[in-house]
C-alpha cells in the first residue's frame, strides 16, 4: 500500500476477531517500529510484545481503575499488544516512542490490520505499580513506559477522522 493512502486511511479500531497475527505480520510490525528514526540515533527504545490473554494486561486494566467504556478493556480485545518502553531520563524519548509507534500503526494499515494507539495506560504504569509492571513486561533498566498499540484483525470499520484545515493550519 502507498504510504499516503495508509495515510488517509488509517483510524483507530476498537473490536478485533480472535484470529492471532502470523509471525511475518508481527515481524513487519516490529521492523516498522525498529526502522523509527530516534533523537541522536540513540536507539532507547525496547519493545514487548504481548498475546491479548496474557494476565498481565488484565492487571493494568485493573490498575486503570475505572473507565469510560466498562464493558470492554484498554486494547479492545485485540490480539496483539505491543508496549514500548524508553530510557526514562533521554528526553527525546517520548517523541521517539511516538515515531515508533505511528510507524507500527501505518505498517498495520498496510498489511490491512486494524490497530489503536495506546497512551491510556500511562497512569496505571507510572503508578505504585510501576516497578511491578515494569517487570512483568521486561523492560530494561532505568526504562518507562511510553506508548502502546493494540493490533488484530478488524471485527469493526469506521471511516478515518475528518480535519479542519483552516482552523488547523496556518501558513507564515
Amino acid at each position: 500500500m502507498d504510504v499516503l493512502k495508509a495515510i488517509a486511511s488509517r483510524c483507530s479500531t476498537r473490536g478485533y476477531t480472535a484470529e492471532k497475527l502470523t509471525k511475518e505480520e508481527l515481524d513487519t510490525l516490529l521492523t516498522a517500529g525498529l526502522q523509527a528514526p530516534t533523537a541522536t540515533n540513540r536507539q532507547e527504545l525496547h519493545f514487548t510484545v504481548l498475546d491479548g490473554q496474557d494476565p498481565i494486561l488484565f492487571d493494568i486494566q485493573e490498575a486503570m481503575g475505572a473507565r469510560t467504556r466498562p464493558a470492554m478493556n484498554f486494547w479492545y480485545d485485540a490480539p496483539t499488544v505491543i508496549v514500548i518502553s524508553g530510557e526514562t531520563d533521554f528526553r527525546w524519548t517520548a517523541v521517539d516512542a511516538g515515531i515508533a509507534v505511528e510507524n507500527i500503526a501505518l505498517a498495520a494499515e498496510a498489511l490491512g490490520l486494524g490497530n489503536v494507539i495506546l497512551g491510556c495506560l500511562k497512569a496505571a504504569m507510572d503508578g505504585e505499580n510501576r516497578a511491578k509492571f515494569a517487570g512483568a513486561l521486561r523492560f530494561p533498566d532505568g526504562y518507562s513506559f511510553q506508548i502502546a498499540i493494540a493490533v488484530g484483525r478488524k471485527a469493526t470499520e469506521k471511516e478515518p477522522h475528518g480535519f479542519d484545515r483552516e482552523k488547523q493550519v496556518t501558513i507564515l
